[in-house]
């Protein structure tokens, strides 16, 4: 009851944190800096950003629906390529969103500014940090924002700049967009990857994947919708701005959509913009303080960070060890980061999480572990996420080289703090190693990957066991690496089962073979269920074969790959049914034939039987 208690977050509440978390400073400061890199094809620029995180946001999207846990990216990375690559990636996503939420600060600052239009650049930046403190303080008792306050939110965001883009449009210099290009088709690249951070919203929504109702389905959905929506209005709202404001002034402005409003509808328009743009900015950063401080402390708990990053406040139950350094470091970077930096830095960090959630994709899928079950795959695997791995390469080299060399320090450190501190106090095993296993064909893991995921999936599909559950977790499953006959099939069935119910072992084989010669028990092809029924009280067992070689049934063409085999008393009868009816249920799965020929062992062979999705049964 306590999972589902926390399930409160539908596809609508979704959508709007994601917009809401990615049109703040991205589309009300952003475009102006943009603007001056790219010109009038600022516009392709946005465009192109929002197109090249598609592979991504399919790969997070098969990711978060296989593993819906807190924690987002950084579990990813780290299940699947190891806690080396875990601790990079849970630092990197703490630091870009760590910047972005400070360039929503800064953008909040440039916009009360507009008051004192002569303040200086120091006093922009202190009044940054003012906002950071009483941001960091709303954090640490607690308060945050909720789903309808942020739907509330987007709509009037949404209002506010479909009223711009009506009015503004009449507005438009055709001129202005002339030269369209005048940096060259690479300043178009170069710009996409620089204007990243305004996607930065969608790192966040995976990270609280444990509050949604229905992930499998809302979480992917509420990303692509989000991704759409904020792209299209991206590309819209800097098109319109570009036409109603010239180059010159463009260039030097810090409030940009602001500018176009006052062009097209005067001061109110300047007032209506600022307000919305005002919402937008305390909602990201308020948020982005809360995302942000939950990777240092899932890193805690997975020993790759001291153990004080998980200290919870006794009176207001927060971390508050992780949300002060997290509002320390924003205050730091608001204080002394150029704007321009800021905005590289964060958005380079987001363009090599992006790539390595592509990787774990691949990763996840080759090491074909069983309790790896992405309700949505990723379409065009591997070629869409190798492209989404090879642009987003290309966009961090267009992006020059400061973002080369801020990617090759920020691994180092990483790299040095893993060797340092976790290795020695972390022994997880990656998805990563069970893919050099089966190229090797060593044994080189064990299971406990595979058990957490498992342990995922039953919380992911709300699994209670029931009766059937229990007997095949505790069943005997037989292995059988040679063909034979169904006639030894029944006397090695007799055998086994004869101990466990306290029957004869004759009695059990004559049962079989009469029960097989009435009618054949073979349902499907490569499929037989077995059932007799045996004189007693209270009696019923379940044996689960497989025989990859084939079993040879009399009058059947093809061999029997996979049996159930039920024997229970008359007083059994109706449970007889309903595990006949669960074994339809699980047989019809399309993958099931494949999965079974592929398992490895016999737990993975219980697994899939286990984890199949069927109508349960309540125990009684």
């Amino acid at each position: 009851m306590k999972e589902r208690s926390k399930r409160q977050l539908g596809l609508l509440d979704i959508f709007c944190i994601s917009t809401g978390a990615m049109i703040s400073s991205g589309l009300f400061v952003l475009p102006a800096i943009a603007f001056s890199k790219a010109g009038p094809a600022v516009i392709l620029s946005y465009l192109v950003a929002g197109l090249l995180l598609i592979p991504a946001v399919l790969s997070k999207a098969e990711l978060v629906t296989a593993m819906p846990k807190a924690g987002g990216i950084y579990f990813y990375l780290e299940r699947a390529l190891g806690p080396a690559a875990g601790t990079f990636g849970g630092l990197a996503n703490w630091f870009s969103l760590t910047l972005k939420s400070a360039f929503a600060l800064l953008g909040m600052a440039i916009f009360v500014m507009l008051i004192y239009p002569h303040s200086s650049e120091m006093q922009i930046r202190i009044t940054a940090a003012t906002f950071c403190l009483f941001f960091t303080s709303i954090s640490l008792i607690g308060v945050k924002v909720t789903g309808r306050f942020q739907i509330l939110l987007v709509i009037i965001l949404l209002v506010l700049l479909g009223l711009y883009l009506f009015r503004g449009v009449n507005y438009i210099q055709l001129q202005r967009y002339v030269p369209f290009m005048p940096f060259g088709m690479g300043s178009v690249f170069a710009t996409a990857g620089f204007v990243f951070v305004s996607y930065g919203g969608l790192t966040e929504m995976v990270s609280i994947a444990e509050e949604v109702k229905n992930p499998n389905r809302d979480i992917p959905l509420g990303m692509i919708l989000a991704l759409g929506m904020t792209t299209l209005l991206y590309v819209l709202v800097v098109a319109v701005t570009v036409g109603l404001v010239g180059a010159k002034e463009l260039k030097n402005a810090f409030v940009p959509i602001s500018l176009g409003a006052t062009a097209c509808m005067g001061g109110i328009g300047m007032m209506l913009i600022a307000l919305a743009a005002f919402i937008a900015f305390i909602t990201t950063a308020n948020a982005g303080i809360l995302s942000a401080s939950r990777f240092p402390m899932a890193m805690s708990g997975d020993q790759l960070l001291p153990s004080f990053f998980q200290k919870v406040n006794l009176r207001y139950k927060t971390p508050h060890m992780s949300i002060l350094i997290t509002g320390g470091f924003m205050i730091l970077a608001v204080l002394f980061l150029k704007l321009e930096d800021l905005v590289i830095t964060a958005s380079t960090l987001m363009i090599i999480l992006f790539m390595f959630v592509n990787i774990a994709v691949i990763i996840m899928r080759e090491s074909k572990i069983p309790s790896y079950r992405p309700t949505l795959q990723a379409p065009l695997y591997p070629w869409l996420q190798i492209f989404g791995i090879i642009i987003s390469g290309f966009l961090i080299f267009k992006m020059g080289r400061v973002p080369l060399s801020i990617t090759g320090i920020f691994v180092a450190v990483s790299l040095a703090w893993y060797l340092i501190y976790a290795r020695f106090r972390v022994n997880r095993q990656s998805a990563l190693m069970h893919v050099v296993e089966r190229v090797t064909d060593r044994k080189l893991v064990d299971a406990t990957l595979h058990s957490e995921l498992k342990q995922i999936l039953i919380e992911r599909d709300n699994i209670i066991e029931d009766r059937f559950d229990h007997l095949i977790k505790n069943c005997v499953i037989l292995d059988i690496d040679h063909s034979l006959s169904a006639e030894d099939a029944f006397r090695k069935l007799a055998e086994v089962l004869s101990p466990r119910l306290n029957i004869d072992q004759k009695i059990l084989f004559d049962l079989f073979t009469k029960r097989e010669a009435e009618s054949s028990t073979v349902i499907a092809p490569g499929l037989a269920i077995p059932h007799i029924l045996v004189e007693g009280k209270r009696k019923f067992g379940i044996i689960v074969v497989r025989c990859k070689n084939g079993i040879i049934f009399p009058e059947t063409s093809e061999p029997v790959h996979t049996m159930f085999v039920l024997v229970g008393s008359m007083d059994e009868r109706n449970f007889h049914l309903s595990a006949l009816a669960a074994i339809a249920q699980i047989a019809q799965d399309n993958l099931f034939d494949r999965n079974w020929l592929k398992a490895r062992n016999i737990e993975e062979l219980r697994d899939i039987i286990f984890l199949a999705e069927r109508k349960r049964i309540a125990a009684v």
